[in-house]
């Protein structure tokens, strides 16, 4: 029997289901830290009101800069799972780009972004 080269149709549909709900998830999530730090889900003064407590000043700073790091790295995620539906739709999804074998579904289940396949993966060490 040949080795499997893709992932069937069903398949395919099942990935992209897992890819949808994550990528509603993450979209929440980034919209969510992006009101953050646009402020609109506070109509108060904090950020006009003179304040004499400089430490923080300082930790609200901190926050905010690790809050553009995760809103960064969320819409990396987020091109990432959009990159996984063209490869679904390209038939080539689950196709390691290295090795040019089958990603195991387990792997894809649980990082459906996935390019590479662990022994990929491996070899870049």
């Amino acid at each position: 029997m040949a080795e499997k080269t893709r992932y069937s149709d069903a398949e395919l549909e099942e990935f992209r289901a897992i890819i949808l709900q994550k990528l509603e998830l993450a979209q929440r999530d980034y919209d969510s830290m992006k009101a953050t730090l646009m402020n609109t889900d506070c109509n108060g003064v904090d950020d006009t009101s003179p304040t004499f407590k400089i430490l923080e000043e300082g930790s609200n700073t901190m926050t905010k800069e690790e809050t553009t790091r995760l809103a960064e790295r969320q819409l990396k995620f987020i091109g990432d799972l959009k990159a996984a539906l063209i490869r679904i739709e390209n038939k080539t999804y689950g196709v390691c780009r290295v090795t040019g074998k089958l990603i195991p579904a387990e792997r894809l289940r649980a990082v459906p972004h996935a390019t590479l396949s662990i022994e990929a993966k491996q070899m870049k060490k």
